[in-house]
């Protein structure tokens, strides 16, 4: 039997070094931020992920952890064009290189094109696949044809049309300064 990892505390190293894959499911419920964005109750959302630790070659010699994490969700958002719900897919496929401390995962984050970071005995895989997929939400979400016709005047019933009513300035255009 295959022990349980503890997703909140996953030796990275260890996971990196015997190559080791994780596909699994979370209830959305676990996930405090990404509950914030959703519409309506939750139910049985789920948020589905695939891990697979590995030791690549490093530049600097010997060799480095690295993570390809991947994850999706579905979330029940507001369209930015009727204000309605709308169930949107989020879903993100990343990979991270693992360095010895905050410091070099900092400073190597901005030089390299690779996200880098830092090693820890007992990482939280489940804030990170939160992480990325707040970051995946649309910025404008948007139903791909609004359920509902979208009002795109403001105009009340009861406005009145003040076009017919004299420019209160229009007697100041004869009245000139005498120059001098």
């Amino acid at each position: 039997m295959k022990p349980t990892l503890n997703l909140r505390k996953l030796p990275i190293l260890k996971f990196a070094k015997s190559e080791s894959r994780l596909d699994g499911a979370e209830p959305l419920s676990h996930f405090d931020r990404l509950q914030d964005f959703q519409q309506g109750e939750i139910l049985d959302a789920q948020v589905q992920f695939h891990a697979h630790g590995e030791m690549r070659a490093a530049a600097e010699g010997g060799s480095a952890p690295w993570l390809q994490l991947s994850a999706d969700t579905r979330l029940t958002l507001v369209c930015q064009r009727c204000l309605a719900p709308v169930e949107q897919e989020v879903t993100f496929a990343r990979e991270f290189r693992f360095v010895a401390s905050e410091a070099q995962a900092e400073l190597e984050d901005e030089e390299s094109e690779e996200d880098v970071l830092a090693l820890s005995a007992e990482f939280d895989l489940l804030e990170l696949v939160e992480d990325e997929l707040l970051m995946a939400l649309p910025a404008s979400p948007k139903h791909a044809l609004c359920p509902q016709a979208v009002k795109l005047q403001v105009a009340d019933v009861d406005f009145q049309d003040t076009q017919d009513k004299p420019n209160p300035f229009a007697a100041l255009v004869g009245l000139k300064l005498p120059k001098g």
